[in-house]
């Protein structure tokens, strides 16, 4: 195993100082839990929207604190969920009167953790909700997980939600508009090759030269199938019917088409496969009016990509393109 790190016991408190260092304008986290923090947090009079989970997928979720987008974020370990007192942290150190929306991704270990910290906060007075995010249409259940896993609708999710606590809508809207959302927004993954945890040193499974693992999860878990690798036109295509078919999106559908690679995919590569991707959904009527490309949600340095589409409406649209300024997403400042 070659890795850019120390000791893999460090792995993510180091990446974390990095991470402090490089934004200190936006950005700052504390130690012991490990939590990323809006810097002007907490903003008086609006809801804090917070979310987190296990390291290993970045920018997820520390790349997007910032002004219009989260007010912070909680780091697990690689792979692994975040501890109730994190969360709990994260929450006292931004919530005020306004309340806050915890955003959660189903995963069996956030859902519980997430849980609890929200029953504990509740217990301190503060006024909190959650939502759990469900878009990945590749399987019904997996080893993570009671029901649809959470994936690349996460992005989108957090976007949206935090540029309307933003604007000042209240913990009732905004927990109405985060669950409008996961009603709206479906995704499927695909992998090339797997991912090495830096504390296991090995691939997290195996995947011949000639396969491809389609509906693979964030962390590797098991997909639809395993099939023969194909040309990318077919590929994306298997990847957009899954889509499509699932909510079902329709002719006349306006839409956000999200196109993330998850980890080890060129942007050569990954624009390719959007292009492919623009040119089915536009031949079965549907009209991708946003996009978003690039390694948002990955995989450590899994090779694959994942396909996230999101019905818009007018009020959709002018959130995701309120003004954010985080780490890994700016526009409109």
């Amino acid at each position: 195993m070659k890795k850019i790190i120390n000791d893999p016991a460090n792995v993510v408190a180091e990446s974390l100082r990095g991470l402090a260092a490089a934004h200190a304008d936006i950005l700052r986290v504390q130690y012991d839990p490990d939590v990323v923090i809006r810097a002007d947090a907490p903003v008086a009079g609006k809801v804090a929207v917070i979310s987190g989970g296990g390291s290993g997928h970045e920018p997820l979720h520390g790349g997007f604190v910032g002004r219009g987008m989260l007010a912070a974020a909680v780091p697990g370990a690689v792979f692994t969920s975040p501890t109730p007192d994190a969360v709990q942290a994260a929450v006292s150190a931004t919530t005020g009167d306004a309340g806050a929306l915890l955003i959660v991704k189903n995963y069996t270990g956030d859902v519980l953790n997430f849980e609890t910290a929200a029953e504990l906060a509740a217990a301190d007075g503060l006024d909190v909700r959650s939502v759990v995010i469900d878009d990945d249409v590749a399987v019904k259940d997996s080893t993570y997980t009671a029901g649809r896993r959470g994936v690349g609708g996460t992005v989108l999710l957090e976007k949206i939600t935090g540029a309307a606590a933003e604007r000042g809508d209240s913990l009732d809207a905004v927990t109405a508009l985060a669950q409008k959302v996961i009603g709206q927004v479906r995704s499927i993954g695909v992998a090339l090759t797997a991912p090495t945890v830096p504390h296991a040193g090995t691939p997290s499974f195996d995947l011949g030269e000639g396969e491809v693992e389609f509906g693979i999860g964030i962390h590797g878990e098991p997909g639809r199938e395993r099939i023969p690798a194909e040309p990318a036109d077919a590929l994306v295509a298997r990847m957009v019917e899954a889509v499509v078919s699932d909510l079902p999106f329709a002719s006349g559908d306006r839409v956000l088409l999200f196109t993330n690679s998850m980890g080890g995919t060129p942007l050569v590569e990954l624009y390719l496969a959007h292009g492919i991707a623009e040119r089915l959904l536009a031949d079965r009527g549907i009209v991708v009016e946003r996009r978003l490309v690039g390694p948002y949600i990955t995989s450590l340095e899994m090779q694959g990509m994942s396909l996230t589409v999101l019905k818009l409406d007018d009020d959709l649209t002018e959130l995701w393109d309120a003004p954010v300024n985080t780490a890994a997403l700016r526009w409109g400042l």
